[in-house]
């Protein structure tokens, strides 16, 4: 697990520069200055169909000074869900965890509108168990049309795995967009915090949540989301969590990956210097 991974730390999300290769997203990352990148189980896919093994994956982004933050995303979890075929398995994000590194497995609720909380918790402290054989804090992500769809439910369901690597993934769009209410963020500890993901939207939502926010992300700062209020909310509770910068963006993806690199770093360095004057 990498500790040395903290709140002064820039990732770069995989899912920013979901066209790219590895090799694209490297480069990117040391164009915006970024310390550190998630991993989808697809960008592996990809680097193996160009004829690169996980050791490889793993001398390319040590080649670039970086280090793996995120793995991105298990869907298959929770029991009597139903998941379309193609999505990773546990599995797959372990070997992955082992040949390259990795901070964190990420866990999402992807496809149910609803959930037991008790049921979510035993199967989240069950992937918390496994992960951590493998070294791995595991971030919990609520996604506003999901059954987990808040920061109360997503810290319910933590707090009752009851693990020391259960945490949970603070991403200011779903936040934004949801019904999470301020001030169960502002009774949130620090410690449960472990990772956020930075990026921005409209003041007014767009009449498909998922489409939105596959395709109409913004650059932090260039928003209506209060991120300065909120970052000094994480800062205040003692986070120790790294920043990533996750925008799915249509715009983005017609643009060089080296400017999108530089655009998120800029951006998100923008936003931090206003959090921590």
């Amino acid at each position: 697990m990498h500790e040395m991974l903290g709140p002064d730390d820039l990732v770069l999300c995989s899912g920013t520069l979901r066209n790219a290769s590895l090799a694209e997203k490297c480069a990117a990352a040391v164009a915006g200055g970024f310390r550190a990148l998630t991993l989808w189980t697809s960008d592996v896919e990809r680097a193996r169909a160009e004829g690169l093994g996980l050791a490889d994956v793993k001398a390319m982004i040590a080649d670039h000074g970086l280090v793996v933050a995120d793995l991105d995303a298990l869907l298959r979890w929770l029991p009597d869900e139903e998941v379309p075929p193609g999505f990773a398995s546990e599995a797959e994000f372990y070997a992955i965890a082992e040949a390259v590194g990795g901070r964190s497995l990420n866990v999402a609720q992807g496809f149910g509108a609803s959930v037991d909380v008790d049921r979510a918790a035993e199967a989240l402290a069950g992937v918390c168990d496994r992960a951590a054989e493998h070294g791995l804090l595991v971030t919990l992500e609520y996604l506003p049309w999901s059954g987990i769809s808040d920061v109360a439910t997503a810290r319910a369901i933590v707090e009752r795995a009851s693990r020391a690597n259960a945490t949970l993934m603070f991403d200011t769009w779903h936040t934004f967009r949801g019904p999470t209410d301020e001030a169960h963020l502002r009774a949130l500890p620090g410690g449960l915090v472990g990772s956020v993901q930075l990026n921005d939207a409209p003041a007014e939502a767009a009449a498909n949540l998922v489409a939105e926010t596959l395709a109409a992300r913004l650059l932090p700062g260039e928003g209506a989301i209060p991120l300065v209020r909120w970052l000094r909310i994480l800062d205040a509770a003692g986070s120790r969590a790294p920043i990533g910068v996750e925008v799915f963006s249509t715009a983005l993806d017609a643009l060089p990956p080296l400017e999108v690199g530089r655009r998120c770093g800029v951006a998100a360095r923008a936003v931090l210097a206003a959090a921590r004057p």
